[in-house]
């Protein structure tokens, strides 16, 4: 058993020509054989070195021969499956395969004066209910749904964070790391047998600093999985070039792949642009706009064309509060995503870029990215579908389809229809309590709070989580981080 998700039953949007991935891929080699990366991590570079790379030890440099990162690009696995708690939802990633998982915020907002405040242990809970319950949810991202809360010690936060979602769902999740958090996030993993996802993240432009280093060792070395992502903003730690962006981009997501195919050979790694665009009057980054989203469509195509499992930039949005804006630019990250060859795509649930999160929010997206599944299905020209019998029985006017077994049989099938858009008539909706899809999204979260059942872990996870995390106290105290 595992999650289906989405197939995408056509051809992925292309928006680049052959040559221009070619000159791409070049340029990208030629950055990582003549200017390198910085690495912060002298076991890493001491690995870089026995396997060819020149290592300038003045500024920690490494520059990487074009046939040790070309070998290693090879040596990925082009899909994989990824082991769950509950085994119904494992996700095997990679072709044609899509699947979508929540954009987390650091706080939550009040839906009525759109302040934010910190969130509560039980808004975390309550939040990963309704994720375990969405049916488009189909994994959990780091930091899901807010990035901890109080009164747990910032040291602390996601290894609590991590401990939640394994209580609080039973679906796949990745996780990040920070003061060597990696360690306990493994640990819990492996206490309920599944596999976690661990992100390796370069700092933009060109570094990867010892923390990032020291968790893709100890990923490999635990047989987990791996995503490697880039962390740029275009014109700022990147160039302000969509083309110049996604050379950086794709040599610090190179370094990285180097690094974990020498520690464990065959090694699975997904891929994610985690860049956005500057927005130059602000001085902050971009998030939702045109650039970011082009960008992502040409991240695509070149990690298809490498035949890696791919993510695309995280559906966050500018807008502060759940509005039009707010749609229109989480659609169009997701939507340019999904049909450019995305595999996994964060969407439901940020409201203003990585600040803040509303599991509302999170109900309303999970529509939209069901509209956008069906969407990729496409559609079948067979016999039954073109109906040229039915044509020919119905004829011009006054002929009619409505009351035709053949319209019973295939509306369903050929549409989406969500539980929380207002879809009543405009002389309905005037008479009635004038409700908005927010509205709707609120009356079912409660209704989801009410009656959605987790599937619990057993006693002896149970304990072993909370064995794992007074650990984590005690090394963190030890540190004089609590």
């Amino acid at each position: 058993m595992a999650i289906k998700g989405f197939t995408r039953n056509f051809e992925p949007l292309k928006v680049l020509g052959e040559e221009q991935c070619w000159r791409i891929h070049r340029a990208t080699l030629d950055v990582l054989e003549n200017v390198g990366l910085r690495i912060e991590h002298e076991r890493a570079r001491k690995l870089f070195e026995q396997h060819g790379c020149k290592v300038d030890k003045k500024d920690n440099r490494v520059r990487f021969p074009p046939a040790l990162v070309e070998e290693s690009l090879r040596r990925c696995p082009s899909s994989f499956r990824l082991r769950a708690r509950d085994p119904k939802n494992d996700l095997t990633i990679g072709g044609n395969s899509v699947f979508f998982g929540p954009a987390p915020g650091k706080q939550i907002v009040d839906l009525e004066t759109w302040e934010p405040r910190e969130p509560t242990e039980k808004d975390v809970y309550d939040g990963l209910k309704i994720l375990d319950y969405l049916p488009n949810v189909h994994f959990l991202a780091a930091y899901t749904p807010f990035f901890g809360f109080d009164p747990v010690p910032p040291v602390m936060r996601i290894p609590e964070i991590c401990a939640a979602k394994i209580r609080g769902s039973s679906k796949w999740f990745f996780e990040g790391y920070g003061h060597d958090c990696e360690i306990f996030v493994i640990q819990m993993a492996q206490a309920v047998n599944m596999e976690v996802m661990m992100s390796v993240l370069a700092s933009s432009p060109l570094t990867y600093y010892h923390e990032a280093m020291e968790c893709a060792f100890r990923t490999a070395e635990a047989g987990m999985t791996a995503r490697v992502l880039p962390g740029g903003t275009y014109g700022s730690s990147a160039p302000a070039t969509i083309a110049g962006s996604t050379v950086t981009a794709n040599a610090e997501i190179m370094g990285g792949i180097v690094l974990l195919q020498l520690l464990r050979p065959g090694m699975r790694i997904e891929v994610k642009d985690f860049t956005f665009a500057q927005n130059m009057r602000t001085g902050s980054p971009a998030f939702a706009n045109v650039q970011t989203a082009l960008h992502g469509m040409a991240f695509n195509q070149m990690w298809r064309w490498y035949d890696f499992p791919v993510a695309m930039t995280t559906a966050y949005p500018n807008s502060k509060v759940s509005d039009s804006q707010l749609a229109y630019e989480k659609s169009l990250i997701a939507l340019s995503a999904a049909l450019s060859g995305v595999n996994l795509q964060l969407m439901q649930g940020a409201i203003m870029g990585e600040l803040t999160y509303h599991s509302a929010q999170a109900i309303i997206d999970d529509e939209m990215v069901g509209a956008i599944g069906r969407l990729l299905q496409g559609f079948e020209v067979n016999d039954e579908t073109l109906a040229l019998d039915l044509i020919e029985q119905v004829g011009p006017i006054p002929g009619e389809y409505l009351s035709k077994k053949h319209t019973r049989t295939w509306w369903r099938d050929q549409s989406y229809f969500g539980e929380v858009a207002d879809m009543t008539t405009y002389p309905e909706w005037l008479k009635g309590d004038k409700k908005t899809v927010l509205d709707h999204a609120q009356e079912k979260m409660r209704q989801i709070l009410a009656t959605h059942e987790v599937t619990p872990l057993t006693e002896t996870q149970e304990k072993d989580i909370q064995r794992i995390l007074a650990e984590a106290t005690k090394f963190y105290r030890g540190k004089g981080l609590i």
